[in-house]
């Protein structure tokens, strides 16, 4: 998953150090980010080559992290691309996710650069990762949404859905976000039940990831179906279609990088040496 880049090389732990030369610098317009040399597998700016006002986000091996604190114009030998596709499609596991965890972060920044609570204008805190706003004292952390996704099967078949906004052939899991009062385990069979009408058993924990993109953090369950009737009633609002698929049959993930990957997978490798 895109989280595996070994222990110890990503460090978040809190710090006000300044950026020393060579550190790397996260410069961010909007949802692009500016890089420079191959478009397949471009590096990030080191501070020293750029030097703007930025603050220290998390550490990766070994070397300090660095946002920047306005958005530049790229200079000559740079570009702005698009993070999230960049995130997805690096060479580099590590480069991968720093660029998405780092845009988790800015957009965290830019969305609370005032107070929810009266309005007034907000600090980076000098202590910890949050935001204070010193009129009032509200303090706002990063933003992480928890959501669930699981792989729901019955008689040696998987479930797989394709969302109204994916594209065809393109197929996942059933997913979504936990709601106020939710256990985790009432989020996985609240949304079975909405999204395609069945009723599950046996939800067991899987694992769980980070998942910058969506601000989440994905918890993974494997579930079975409870009954015989495996009819599907789909929410036409969330779903486009869904099906049950055998291992043969199972759209094989497109990459390693997610949390759906690695469920997909299980299943499709439990089930093949079944046989």
């Amino acid at each position: 998953m895109i989280q595996d880049i070994g222990e110890g090389v990503f460090s978040n732990a809190f710090s006000l150090a300044p950026a020393r030369t060579g550190d790397l610098l996260f410069c961010y317009r909007g949802d692009d980010i500016l890089v420079a040399g191959d478009p397949d597998a471009p590096r990030l700016p080191l501070y020293g080559e750029l030097t703007p006002p930025c603050h220290h986000i998390f550490s990766l091996d070994g070397s300090g992290c660095y946002i920047c604190e306005e958005i530049l114009k790229a200079p000559e030998g740079f570009f702005y691309t698009k993070a999230p596709a960049l995130a997805r499609s690096h060479p580099d596991r590590k480069t991968a996710f720093a660029v998405i965890t780092g845009l988790q972060l800015s957009r965290w920044e830019q969305s609370r650069r005032f107070c929810g609570r009266c309005g007034a204008p907000t600090q980076r805190s000098q202590i910890e990762r949050a935001m204070i706003c010193p009129k009032c004292g509200q303090i706002e952390y990063p933003k992480i949404c928890p959501a669930t996704i699981t792989a729901i099967t019955h008689q040696g078949r998987l479930l797989m859905a394709r969302g109204r906004n994916s594209a065809p052939g393109r197929y996942g899991l059933i997913a979504g976000f936990v709601e106020i009062g939710e256990t985790f385990e009432g989020t996985v069979r609240r949304e079975a039940m909405e999204e395609v009408g069945l009723p599950l058993k046996n939800i067991r924990y899987f694992k769980s990831q980070p998942w910058g993109f969506s601000d989440s953090q994905m918890i993974g369950f494997t579930a079975e179906l409870d009954g015989d009737d495996d009819t599907l009633r789909i929410q036409e609002s969330e779903l486009a279609e869904a099906h049950w698929f055998t291992a043969e049959e199972a759209p094989r993930p497109a990459n390693d990088i997610s949390i759906a990957s690695e469920l997909i997978w299980d299943f499709i490798h439990k089930h093949t040496k079944a046989k």
